[in-house]
């Protein structure tokens, strides 16, 4: 709402702006003669009049109530009602108030939609029509001697320059519009990373590495190529949080699954099952390589340095590991590979195993 707030004010301090440029070239016509100077003064206090109007209903947020906050068609319908008055009480120079209709719709066109677009022409013809059609008197431009010259000179320059930084602030909201939207693409891109990224790990949660799996299976049976998957377990990770603490285990936890990125192929999938057990899925891999990829990682993970957490530490980690079969579910992959982890453990962890 602050936002909407300072840009609304912005707006406003523009229409004033241009009330004033207005004014200033109706005080040449009044040194003129060409109309009194009751003209110009009034002409700016209407226009401040109206914009006060607009800038109260905004500092007290009643705007925000609105889908539209700039109440762009009732600005529209104050601004114009202004001009054509005082094109009726001063024919004379007519065509100084018709040309400032141009530039109401052209800052009104940043805001409105399509309805209300529609809407202001429809009250803006309906007003002008029968001023042309019906009066009698002559709309006038006066160029009778060098004051009138210089003030409808001045009239259609002031006009057209404003309708030009229309026009540039109109591409500046283009501009921003669009770094906006490139804004909220990233912040999407990075939402949906986060919602399949493991917060603690930066592994792929549960959730996104079994919609992994089902997609390699797939692939697999599509390609005719081999597929290994291995369940990881740190072994005695339930120790390690007893005797150092959740946050030693959280940073053993962390780096297992750096060390793991750091040994596997861009092709592979890696991503937490679960507490302390892991899935890796090894697309386009047979079984004996897959067994020594894992006794690999395992060999790599027992010989870190674990004591730069705490003396005396140390982490290894048992694997299951199994291969595709044909028209198998991923459901019965991942017992199969539990029943390889199980036998490890049993075995003595730190080891893996193959069913």
């Amino acid at each position: 709402m602050k936002r909407r707030a300072i840009q609304r004010r912005q707006t406003l301090a523009m229409q004033v702006l241009s009330y004033g440029l207005g004014a200033s070239v109706l005080l040449i016509y009044a040194h003129a003669g060409t109309v009194s100077l009751l003209i110009p003064s009034a002409f700016f206090l209407s226009g401040v009049g109206l914009v006060g109007v607009f800038a109260l209903l905004s500092e007290t947020y009643v705007s925000d109530r609105f889908a539209d906050h700039h109440l762009a068609v009732f600005q529209v319908v104050g601004h114009v009602v202004i001009q054509l008055g005082f094109l009726l009480a001063a024919p004379a120079i007519g065509y100084a108030f018709l040309n400032v209709l141009f530039l109401i719709f052209a800052v009104a066109s940043l805001r409105m939609t399509s309805l209300q677009a529609a809407a202001s022409w429809t009250f803006t013809t309906a007003c002008v029509a029968p001023i042309f059609m019906l009066a009698s008197g002559p709309i006038g431009l006066p160029v009778s001697n060098s004051m009138e010259r210089l003030a409808s000179t001045l009239s259609f320059i002031l006009t057209i320059g404003q309708c030009a930084f229309v026009g540039l602030y109109g591409d500046s909201l283009r501009k921003k519009l669009y770094r906006r939207s490139v804004e909220l693409a990233d912040a999407n891109k990075r939402i949906e990373e986060l919602a399949e990224l493991d917060e603690l790990t930066g592994s792929h949660n549960r959730r996104c590495i079994m919609r992994m799996l089902d997609e390699e299976i797939a692939r697999a049976r599509r390609t005719q190529k081999p597929c290994a998957v291995a369940l990881i377990d740190l072994d005695w990770f339930k120790r390690i949080n007893d005797a150092y603490g959740h946050p030693i285990g959280d940073e053993v936890l962390r780096t297992f699954a750096i060390t793991t990125f750091a040994n596997i192929r861009p092709i592979d999938r890696f991503g937490r099952y679960g507490g302390e057990e892991f899935l890796l899925i090894l697309p386009d891999t047979a079984p004996e390589t897959a067994d020594r990829v894992l006794e690999r990682l395992r060999v790599i993970i027992a010989n870190l340095d674990w004591s730069a957490f705490s003396p005396g530490m140390q982490v290894t980690i048992s694997a299951g590991i199994t291969a595709l079969r044909a028209d198998e579910s991923p459901d019965t992959l991942l017992a199969r590979a539990d029943r390889a982890l199980y036998s490890a453990k049993a075995q003595g962890r730190n080891r893996t195993a193959s069913a």
